[in-house]
């Protein structure tokens, strides 16, 4: 990763570039603290480039804030990737680190003491973050319950090359997940199912194949068998709860190393509103 800064009148933007992990935390540090030295304490990151970040490296913005409150001054994101912007908002990160859709809002913002801004549409989650890719193991329900001329509504999906082959898949909104299994949302896609019609085809003790994303880790999807254990029908979806059935080791230690990432930024979220 690079940092470049770039002074303003009465401000400075840290524009970083590239992937933003624990092995760049100091540099930081290093940039904040120059910063301090020369009396510049209100301060935009910049993230637009950057495509990864990891959980160390958003406790190093957390670090970097607190940082500068201590000296009188403030931190603020400006022009997040997509990816950044969903993991921040995802950990409850901009409400202590505000995010800003243009710098010329993030340099107002540092200068009146705003609270936040709205992002635009674009920094919204992609279709493929925290997607759950699914698939009852039993066909037989597939041919049941979906017409076959509706079982074609989601070739588009956002991944391609998966497991899934040429079955039915449904793609779900994750909500929730642990060492024991996930939780993820249902609105039926193309399928034209109604919640009630969703929740027997995803009865309680259903085994699917799913395939998603764990958004602070690099790897790959990841692929497992679960079982649907809970069904809450709503308005216009179903929200699904499941604990793993079979599940490799390489994704079992994955799950775990999201759980304690996410466990991390809560401690140093609480730490910093303290």
């Amino acid at each position: 990763m690079h940092i470049t800064a770039e002074p303003r009148d009465d401000h400075t933007i840290l524009h970083l570039r590239g992937e933003f992990d624990t092995f760049y935390c100091p540099h930081l540090h290093k940039e904040i603290e120059g910063l301090i030295g020369q009396g510049s304490v209100r301060v935009a990151l910049n993230l637009r480039l950057v495509k990864f970040i990891n959980s160390t490296a958003l406790g190093a913005i957390i670090k970097a804030s607190k940082t500068l409150d201590k000296a009188g001054g403030k931190l603020v994101i400006a022009r997040p990737s997509r990816f950044c912007a969903d993991i921040i908002q995802k950990v409850g990160l901009d409400r202590v680190v505000p995010m800003y859709d243009s710098e010329e809002a993030a340099g107002a913002a540092l200068q009146e003491g705003q609270q936040g801004g709205e992002m635009p549409a674009g920094a919204a989650q992609e279709e493929e973050e925290g997607a759950v890719m699914f698939s009852p193991e039993d066909a037989s329900r597939i041919e049941h319950f979906i017409p076959e001329e509706k079982r074609g509504g989601n070739r588009a999906n956002p991944v391609h090359g998966h497991s899934f082959g040429k079955k039915w898949r449904g793609i779900g909104r994750m909500s929730d997940l642990s060492g024991e299994g996930l939780r993820f949302t249902w609105s039926g896609g193309q399928t034209g199912l109604s919640p009630f019609e969703m929740a027997q085809f995803l009865a309680i003790g259903t085994d699917l194949g799913v395939k998603f994303r764990l958004p602070l880790l690099q790897k790959g999807h990841c692929e497992a068998v679960v079982t649907v254990t809970d069904v809450d029908e709503r308005d216009d979806s179903v929200k699904i709860g499941t604990t793993f059935k079979d599940v490799d080791d390489e994704t079992a230690d994955a799950i775990e190393q999201y759980a304690k990432d996410m466990a991390f930024l809560k401690t140093e979220l609480k730490k910093a509103t303290e």
